[in-house]
């Protein structure tokens, strides 16, 4: 099936609330898009810098020292121990990953993708890309036959959900009765907010108490963009079932896709390094204590945002009424409905933005609250 028209980037389309909260007189203070603006740690740029000699092509699947660090992570961070290096692969960054995946599986017409009905817009892109069709449906007693990969995102963008382990467990379950492959989308998994996910990890989909024994038809994507502060590295991976890891591989070998030499060394190095993602956490609670009250002294209501990047904010009025009043105080969302229509009364607010933003945003919410 040929490649049908595509819509437009939807990000452009917020091009006339970014000029109205440009011009409000403190300046325009952005909280639409989750690109982080902390510097990359100095550990991981020297890592960088010590291997700019890469003459030779680099490895599809990775180093071997990077492929250990995948699996050690996994098993320090993830509680998801027992992985080889034949079930991870690096991917270049995390979005091209759930773009093509569709693809690489060999998905086409009539095959279903089933993703959250408030979700990153890339699942459903990713099903137009190969010709098949996308639903957004949270439920997994819900999803349709004919079903063949299902994304779960936990903790979620835009609305932080966390997926408890038995959640987790049906949702692989149910996949396993469609003979659906799924993936847990886990790139915010180091940022829970809420009990319990203050003092450990989020679940992941490959933990053992969610998939029992066998990892066959499972795979998780983890992304160090957030973590790391790596957003403009394009460092990535994806770890489960081998079989499919294998299939994945042997596509991106074809296709040349393949993470640079010096990257896989940095990434190696970020891995094994946990006191920098603790530093970065620490940053974002604080921005995150400073920002709740003050939308909720606005008159917003938080939804869900246990965990992740994001307050998923409503008053019930329609996004696009939300994102005016907003741009009126020099801030810029994301609209909900960018989310599918189940976020259409709903905006999203990042966390990643400096603290002097996070502190002026927060000053404007607050002295000037909705009527």
């Amino acid at each position: 099936m040929a490649l049908g028209a595509l819509p437009d980037y939807p990000w452009d389309t917020i091009a006339p609330y970014r000029a109205r909260a440009a011009a409000h007189p403190g300046a325009l203070i952005d909280l639409s898009i989750g690109s982080p603006v902390d510097p990359t740690p100095e550990l991981i740029r020297r890592a960088l810098a010590e291997a700019t000699d890469a003459h030779a092509y680099p490895s599809t699947v990775g180093t071997p020292e990077l492929r250990r660090a995948i699996v050690d992570w996994f098993a320090r961070r993830r509680g998801v121990p027992g992985l080889s290096v034949d079930e991870v692969l690096p991917t270049i960054g995390s979005k091209e990953l759930v773009a093509l995946l569709p693809f690489m599986l060999g998905l086409g017409e009539g095959d279903i993708v089933v993703h959250p009905a408030a979700a990153y817009p890339s699942y459903a892109m990713g099903a137009a890309l190969c010709g098949a069709s996308a639903v957004g449906v949270d439920d997994p007693a819900d999803w349709p036959e004919g079903t063949r990969l299902v994304w779960i995102n936990s903790p979620g963008n835009p609305d932080g959900r966390v997926w408890s382990v038995d959640e987790l467990s049906v949702a692989v379950r149910r996949a396993r009765e469609l003979g659906a492959v799924i993936v847990g989308d886990e790139c915010y998994a180091e940022l829970g907010w809420v009990e319990p996910w203050t003092g450990e990890a989020t679940p992941s989909v490959l933990d053992p108490r969610v998939v029992g024994d066998s990892r066959t038809g499972v795979l998780a994507a983890y992304s160090l963009s957030k973590q790391s502060n790596l957003a403009g590295y394009r460092a990535a991976f994806v770890a489960g079932d081998p079989a499919i890891v294998e299939r994945l591989t042997t596509v991106r070998k074809h296709a040349g896709l393949m993470l640079p030499q010096p990257l896989q060394h940095a990434m190696t190095v970020a891995l094994g390094d946990d006191g920098h993602v603790a530093e970065q956490r620490e940053r974002y609670r604080r921005r995150r204590e400073v920002l709740v009250p003050a939308v909720e002294a606005a008159g917003f209501r938080i939804d869900r945002s246990e965990a992740g990047l994001y307050l998923w904010v409503s008053d019930g009025s329609d996004c696009w009424e939300t994102m005016g009043w907003l741009a009126d105080h020099g801030i810029l969302a994301g609209p909900g409905v960018f989310y599918g229509e189940a976020g259409a009364r709903h905006a999203r607010l990042s966390l990643t933005a400096t603290d002097e933003h996070i502190a002026a945003a927060a000053a404007r919410l607050t002295e000037s609250p909705r009527d």
